[in-house]
C-alpha cells in the first residue's frame, strides 16, 4: 500500500482509506456486526490505516464498530470523523453542541482524541471562517490545542465551498466529493494543496456507477431509488463511455479509483465496502498507477459531457 502526506498535517496516510458509512447496515444494506469487523480487519491486512466515519452513521454504530476494531492498534491508523449531523438528532451546527458531540465521538471511537475531525456539509455561509463561521473553527481550534483532536476541516462538494474553506480558515485537511463523474471541486485543488491542506476524496466511485455494476437498464430500490429515469439514461451513457477508457485487464472500479489518485494533491480516497471482499478489491486499487493517456481521456470525458450540466447525484 504506497503512503501519502495529509497535507502539511505531519499525518502520513494510506492512499486508499476505508469509508465507515457502510460498516452500521441500514440505508445501505451492510451486514452490520461482524462482517463488519472483517470489512475492517480486511482492510488492516491490506495496509489501510485512513478511516472515515461520523456519528450519523447508523446513529453511532459505525463510530462504535470502528473503535472495536481499531482499539488494538489505535497508535498506528488515522480516524476520522464528523459534526454537524448528530447520532440522534438532525443537522445541527451550534457551537455549542461541537464539544459535547466530538465527546460521545471519542467514547464510542474508545479513544481520548481523533486524528481529524470534519465540518460534515455545513452550509456555504459557516464555512467562511472569518464572518459566520468565525466561532465553530475558533471552537474547533481550542479543541486542538486540547489535543482532543490533531486536525480540522471540512466535508463538501463544491469548487466554491473548497475556495471558501481554504481562504479563509486554518483546515488542515478537507473531505471533497469528487470523481470522474464529479470533477469540478478538483478546479480548486492547487490552491489547497498551496496552502497545506490535505485532500480526502469521498463518492469516489459516485454511488457504485463507476464500479461498473450499474447500466442504462438498472433499477433502484431504496437510497439509489433517487435517480430518475432520464437521468439513470444518462448516467449509463456516461459509463459506457468510460468503460471504454479503462486499460485492458483493469476493472472499471480500479479505473476510477486510480483516476481519483492521478490527481497529486490527493492524500488518500474512502470508498466503501459492504463486504470483507470488496474491501480488499478496493484496496488493490493503489500501486500500479493509471496511464496517462486514460487519465487525459477521463478528464476528457467530464469536459465534455458533463462540466457545466447538472448531473444529479
Amino acid at each position: 500500500m504506497k503512503r501519502r502526506a495529509l497535507g502539511n498535517t505531519g499525518i502520513m496516510v494510506s492512499e486508499m482509506g476505508l469509508g465507515a458509512w457502510q460498516l452500521s447496515g441500514g440505508a445501505w444494506g451492510t451486514a452490520e456486526g461482524p462482517e463488519s469487523l472483517r470489512i475492517v480487519a480486511a482492510a488492516l491486512d491490506a495496509g489501510c490505516d485512513f478511516f472515515d466515519t461520523a456519528p450519523n452513521y447508523g446513529k453511532g454504530r459505525s463510530e462504535e464498530l470502528l473503535g472495536e476494531a481499531l482499539q488494538k492498534v489505535r497508535g498506528k491508523v488515522t480516524i476520522c470523523t464528523k459534526f454537524g449531523h448528530g447520532a440522534d438528532a438532525g443537522p445541527g451546527f451550534e457551537v455549542a453542541k461541537l464539544r459535547p458531540s466530538l465527546e460521545a465521538s471519542l467514547k464510542r471511537l474508545r479513544t481520548d482524541h481523533v486524528d481529524v475531525l470534519m465540518l460534515h456539509n455545513p452550509a456555504l455561509e459557516l464555512m467562511n471562517g472569518k464572518k459566520e463561521g468565525a466561532a465553530l473553527f475558533g471552537e474547533l481550534e481550542r479543541l486542538k490545542q486540547e489535543g482532543k483532536l490533531r486536525v480540522y476541516g471540512v466535508s463538501l462538494d463544491w469548487v466554491k465551498e473548497l475556495e471558501t474553506v481554504v481562504e479563509t480558515t486554518g483546515c488542515g485537511a478537507v473531505e471533497v466529493l469528487y470523481n470522474a463523474f464529479h470533477q469540478e471541486p478538483g478546479e480548486a485543488f492547487a490552491k489547497a494543496a498551496a496552502k497545506g491542506v490535505g485532500i480526502v476524496v469521498k463518492v469516489p466511485l459516485d454511488s457504485g456507477w463507476l464500479s461498473g455494476k450499474y447500466r442504462k437498464d438498472s433499477t433502484f430500490t431504496g437510497i439509489r431509488g433517487r435517480w430518475l429515469p432520464e437521468v439513470i439514461a444518462r448516467r449509463g451513457k456516461l459509463v459506457e463511455e468510460f468503460a471504454g477508457f479503462v486499460p485492458a485487464g483493469m476493472s472499471m472500479g480500479h479505473a476510477a479509483l486510480k483516476y481519483v489518485l492521478a490527481q497529486p494533491e490527493v492524500s488518500t480516497v474512502i470508498p466503501g465496502a459492504k463486504s470483507a471482499e470488496q474491501a480488499r478489491d478496493n484496496m488493490a486499487a493503489s500501486g500500479e498507477v493509471l496511464p496517462a493517456k486514460a487519465v487525459a481521456a477521463m478528464r476528457g470525458l467530464w469536459e465534455r459531457e458533463i462540466k457545466g450540466q447538472a448531473l444529479p447525484w
